[in-house]
């Protein structure tokens, strides 16, 4: 996953609903959304020639195990959407509890000679090997959120815009500090785990677009995606910064933790921004009764698209609004702004 300064330089930027996976599934299904039970974000088939039942097709998957709710949607949306196709077969391997445990899982599911291979890895750099040998075992990889670094061991990239999730954070923190002729705001950052490329890329769209502003972060803190892991940083950054104008919170399950530990500090002179777009986060912007008035969303519907898109990558088709023949190389989707004016349109998303 490269780091990208310019958001120009983004392949393909599907806007619309970042939210569901209709934005991107237009192009592949319908955009009739059906919502099954447990949440899972699904396209409906619609009458869209490429969603007719053709070929069958054999598809692997693996995930991390949910340790919180985003992995549990991420593995949900992918299970719910395959089942809407009668032609495709969905396998899953256990992930382990991390890379090395993963990557032997995967092991026996290329053994099994799958059509496609869709992969969220523990870690992007750790797993392209896989997604190498994957490859020149002719199995094409959909590599899922966490990118691998070399374009060769993946057939399709889809993730969410992981620097546009710092650059919107950042965006909605400018125009509130200008709305109350703020200055020279403290700001501070509770990021998520520092080692993976996807939390370097949102603190470099914070930190660029704020920049660009003529503010900075006076105190940033790693957590773990976790809300344990976010309430220890959260009450760290609060002592660190005893006032404070706007918060960025790069994950809304480590937010809770989060809020926890400012309602524990008794602190509410500062606005805060959300990350990922749970309904937790959603309800309570439209609660409005805390400090958090916004969140960017990274949603876990990218898995209901990443099957779809594997699928017709199965039966070597491409998607039916696209002259192109062949689904793209690589797909990011868009990061939006979820605040209380527009959350009651993105409730029903919320993982």
């Amino acid at each position: 996953m490269k780091h990208a300064s310019d958001l120009s330089r983004r392949r393909l930027l599907l806007g619309g609903a970042a939210l569901g996976a209709g934005a991107l599934l237009t192009a592949c299904t319908s955009n009739e959304t059906d919502e099954p039970s447990g949440g899972a974000q699904t396209v409906a088939a619609g009458n869209n020639a490429n969603a007719a039942p053709g070929q069958k097709v054999v598809i692997g998957f693996s995930a991390p195990a949910a340790d919180h709710g985003w992995i549990a949607a991420i593995t949900n949306n992918a299970k719910a959407q395959a089942g809407t196709y009668s032609d495709v077969e969905f396998k899953t391997v256990e992930a382990g509890a991390d890379a090395a445990a993963q990557r032997a899982a995967l092991q026996t599911l290329i053994a099994q000679k799958p059509n496609v291979i869709v992969l969220l890895p523990h870690d992007g750099k750790e797993l392209n090997a896989f997604g190498l040998e994957a490859m020149q075992a002719g199995i094409p990889v959909v590599n899922l959120d966490r990118a691998f670094p070399d374009a060769l061991a993946y057939r399709l990239q889809i993730k969410g815009d992981n620097y546009g999730m710092g650059v919107s954070a950042a965006h909605y923190i400018i125009d509130q500090m200008k709305a109350k002729n703020v200055a020279s705001p403290v700001i501070g950052e509770i990021a998520g785990i520092d080692s993976l490329e996807l939390t370097q890329e949102r603190s470099k769209g914070f930190a660029d677009t704020l920049t660009q502003a003529g503010f900075r972060v006076a105190n940033r803190r790693a957590a773990e995606f976790t809300a344990d892991s976010g309430q220890r940083e959260a009450a760290s950054l609060l002592q660190a910064l005893p006032k404070m104008d706007a918060l960025w919170n790069h994950d809304d399950d480590q937010g809770i933790g989060v809020l926890a530990a400012i309602t524990q500090a008794n602190r509410s002179e500062f606005i805060m921004v959300g990350g990922a777009g749970s309904k937790a986060a959603m309800e309570a912007i439209q609660a409005d009764n805390s400090v958090l008035k916004a969140t960017v969303t990274y949603s876990p519907s990218m898995a209901s698209s990443a099957i779809s898109l594997a699928r017709l990558i199965g039966q070597n088709k491409g998607m039916s609004d696209l002259v192109e023949l062949q689904v793209p190389k690589e797909i990011i989707l868009a990061s939006e702004t979820i605040t209380k004016e527009n959350a009651s349109n993105y409730l029903k998303l919320g993982f």
